[in-house]
This record gives C-alpha cells, structure tokens and sequence, in this order.
C-alpha cells in the first residue's frame, strides 16, 4: 500500500459516502484539487501542512457555481426545505453571484457563456487586468467572493467526523506554522491542508476532479434540479484559448513598432509584424485557466493555429522552447510595464525568483510548471 493510501481513501469517502445537504464539499475538494494543480511544485517541508487562502478557494467557488446561479434557471444546490422548516439549504451564496453575473452581463454582448466564471477568476488575479473594469463589476466581485469564503466555512467544519475531522479551523497565516502559497498574505485567513492530503491530490488530480464532477451531479440530479448529464455540461465548461487579451497585445504591438522582435518558441520563427503572431497561452486555459504573462507569449500564427491550437506542448518540445521562453520574457523587459507586470505574475505563481538571470529562471519554473500539470492531468495528445 502507498504510504500516503489514507489520502486517497480520505477524499474518496468525503466524496462518496459523508452526509451532504448541499454540494458544497464537492466544490470543496474540487478547489483544493485545482488549487494543488496550481501549485505542483510547491516544496512541502516534511509534514507541515500547507497554508491555502480562503479567498483562493473562494475564487474557484465562483467559477463552479457560476451557471448555476443563472437567474433565467437557477439550478438548485440543496435539498430543499423539509415540512416544517422556513428554508431550504440551497447555496447562501446565489444572491451575492447572481449580482456579479448581473453586473458582468452588462459588459458582455450576447448571452454570455458557462464557462465564463473562469474567464473572470483568471482577469480578476492581477492587478492590471482588474483596473481594466468598471467599479461595479469590481465591487460585485469582491462581494461574491466574500459570501464564497464565509460558505465555505461550512464543509471545512463538517468534512470527515466529528471523531476526527479533516480540517482544522481556518487561521491566519502569521498564527500558524505551516508551508504558504506564493503570494499569500500573513493576515489572510488560511485552511491548512495536511501534506499527505496535499500529496494524494497532487497523485490523482484528474482522477479527483472527475469523481468530484461525478459525484455532484449525481446529488444534483437527486435534488430534482437537473439532469446529472446537463449538470456535468456545466461543471466542465471551461474557457477557449480565443479571448481577445487586448491589454497585453498593445504592448506587445508597440515593442514591435519600436523594432525590438520575438522569436517563436515553438518554430523559432522570427516575429516583426503583429500581423505575423497569436498571442498564445503556452499552458492552454482548456487545461488551466491562467492569463499571467509568463503563461502569454507571442507565436508564429500559422503554427499556433494548424498545429497547437489547444494542445500541451510535450516535455521534448518545452525543453526545445526554453531559451526562446527566455529570450521573449528578456524582451518584455525592454518595456517597463510589460518588465513590472511579469515580475508580479512569476511572484504570484512562482514566489519571489532571487538573484541570477530572471528570465533564464522564470523560463526554467514556466516548463517545469507546464510540465508537472500535464503529468498529474495525465495529458494525452501533446505536440
């Protein structure tokens, strides 16, 4: 048996067999379980556990819950109010997200589509990206994330038993010893992960996601909210590599009007014109939703659109990539804004890359972490 088999067999009761009123410990699980795809490389320190903000699993929570807070057809996340009582205990979180889908409708042309709770939860992580919209998007946001974290209290007191629960209850960081996500703040409250829950899910994340997937609409379908097939559709619906990133590409733009020029990693063809790149996501979003910078970089159009499209380059193809990797983060140091906003990106994802060649460094974290997320995806077609 594997010394961590406890993990693994943990997860699987919560998921299976632990009493639920809502679907809030699949969307649990769920984004501990992106969360550690986030971070694969996170260096656990023995047995300490790992210190994961509140918030960024609140961020998750709003991407899953997303479609179903649809007010043209709300879905139901719990069971409803048994005779006798006021309330049922559907998620207390749906007034708070129904505003915020409100409030980004109102900037969207046309319906919108399900997968756009992860388009938002990848513009809203940095700061240049966020100034980009109007206050009160920014402030619906803030509040639905408020509510997301506040109900997420609940499965992290109920997982497992009472004999021996899971989690302990949330902490700040500067109160706890524990192994902090890059980024992480000292005063942010914290769920602390034990290190052999982090390991299982690191091991078996697709295999996690899929039961969690699963299991919740399963449970929504026995609410008599959905179809589990309808419901399935709405839990994996995740962005296209085909969103306009207009920020980015204007600076892009302007560096190539100024004759500074790219090279594609991929083809090793050299970039002049922006009428010769894509704007590409080397980990595409289908896979993870990530717009930082290191993640975007300018690529040969034919090759990006014939041959990659949405595929993961494979480990020969990225170890070939890396100096290119290097040379166009290098280039985005020639402006001062594109230099400040890769800096931020690699520190929320990678944690602060000290001394040495920064763009030699960040290439090397950048495969390593593209790397690492096609392995525990267990990623099939890769190019």
């Amino acid at each position: 048996m594997h010394p961590d088999a406890t993990g693994e067999q943990l997860l699987a009761t919560i998921l299976k067999h632990d009493s639920k009123t809502t679907s809030y410990k699949f969307a649990l699980l769920r984004a501990l379980n992106d969360v550690v795809l986030g971070h694969p490389d996170l260096a656990l320190t023995g047995e300490l556990p790992v210190a994961v903000p509140l918030t960024r699993l609140a961020e998750w929570w709003l991407a899953y819950y997303w479609s179903f807070a649809d007010p043209a057809r709300p879905v139901l996340q719990g069971r409803p109010a048994r005779r006798g009582e006021a309330t049922g205990h559907d998620m207390a979180l749906r007034p708070a997200l129904a505003q915020l889908r409100a409030a980004w409708q109102a900037l969207v042309v046309g319906p919108g589509r399900a997968g756009d709770g992860y388009f938002l939860l990848t513009e809203m992580r940095t700061a240049r990206r966020r100034a980009q919209y109007p206050a009160q998007l920014l402030t619906a946001y803030e509040q639905a994330r408020k509510a997301a974290a506040t109900a997420l209290l609940m499965p992290i007191q109920h997982a497992g038993t009472k004999e021996a629960s899971v989690f302990a209850a949330p902490s700040r960081l500067r109160d706890v010893v524990a192994t902090p996500l890059p980024g992480t703040d000292p005063t942010e409250r914290c769920l602390l992960v034990p290190a052999f829950l982090w390991r299982a899910c690191h091991r078996l994340s697709l295999y996690v996601e899929a039961l969690c997937v699963h299991e919740w609409s399963l449970f929504t379908e026995q609410l008599g909210a959905a179809p589990r097939g309808e419901v399935y559709a709405l839990l994996t619906a995740r962005p296209d590599n085909r969103r306009p990133l207009t920020w980015e590409r204007n600076h892009v733009d302007v560096l190539l009007f100024e004759q500074h020029r790219f090279a594609c990693p991929w083809t090793g063809k050299v970039i002049s014109r922006p009428d010769e790149y894509d704007l590409d996501h080397l980990l595409p979003l289908s896979f993870y939703p990530v717009n930082e910078l290191w993640n975007l970089l300018p690529v040969d159009r034919t090759f990006n659109q014939r041959t990659k499209r949405d595929r993961l380059p494979s480990a020969a193809s990225l170890a070939a990539a890396r100096p290119g990797l290097a040379a166009s983060y290098s280039t985005y140091g020639q402006s001062a804004v594109l230099s400040l906003a890769l800096q931020q990106d690699a520190a929320l994802r990678f944690g602060a890359l000290a001394g040495g060649d920064f763009p030699t460094q960040l290439a090397a974290r950048a495969v390593a972490f593209i790397n690492d997320v096609a392995t525990v995806r267990l990623a099939g077609q890769r190019f």
